[in-house]
């Protein structure tokens, strides 16, 4: 998160009661934003923060399978290889293992298909905000 989003969270904040709490889960770099004397009033509304560990690639493999069972999902609704794919995408982040399983569902529902495939997973992957820097070169 930059420092304009802490702006506009600041500028929230005015508007509501001092009733108001801010959880913040996952971003280290935030935490340390928070520290400056300038975000004092943000940080004082933070109740509770963490900040989550990778997980291993079993682990995240259970995490959307469960997460799959939670929502009455059958666990072949991913290929083996585009499970595979997604959990190595997402690099033991959940909420990259999160947006990227949406994203495929809702790329399923495009192409009018039961199951999410490779192919579902690449189309997901090659949309811009899934590029990292180095693959997004002039050539």
């Amino acid at each position: 998160m930059d420092l304009a989003n802490l702006r506009k969270l600041r500028l929230l904040f005015e508007d509501f009661p001092k009733n108001h709490n801010l959880v913040l889960i996952g971003r280290a770099n935030l935490l340390s934003s928070l520290d400056l004397g300038v975000n004092h009033d943000i940080k004082s509304r933070v109740t509770y923060s963490v900040i989550t560990k990778r997980l291993g690639p079993d682990l995240m493999r259970d995490f959307i399978l469960r997460e799959l069972d939670r929502v009455g999902l059958a666990h072949n609704t991913f290929t083996a290889a585009a499970l595979n794919l997604v959990v190595n995408s997402a690099a033991g982040v959940l909420r990259k293992a999160r947006n990227l399983c949406v994203g495929c569902l809702i790329e399923a529902v495009r192409s009018a298909s039961r199951t999410i495939d490779i192919d579902n997973v690449n189309r997901v992957l090659m949309q811009p905000h899934w590029q990292k820097d180095v693959d997004l070169k002039d050539y």
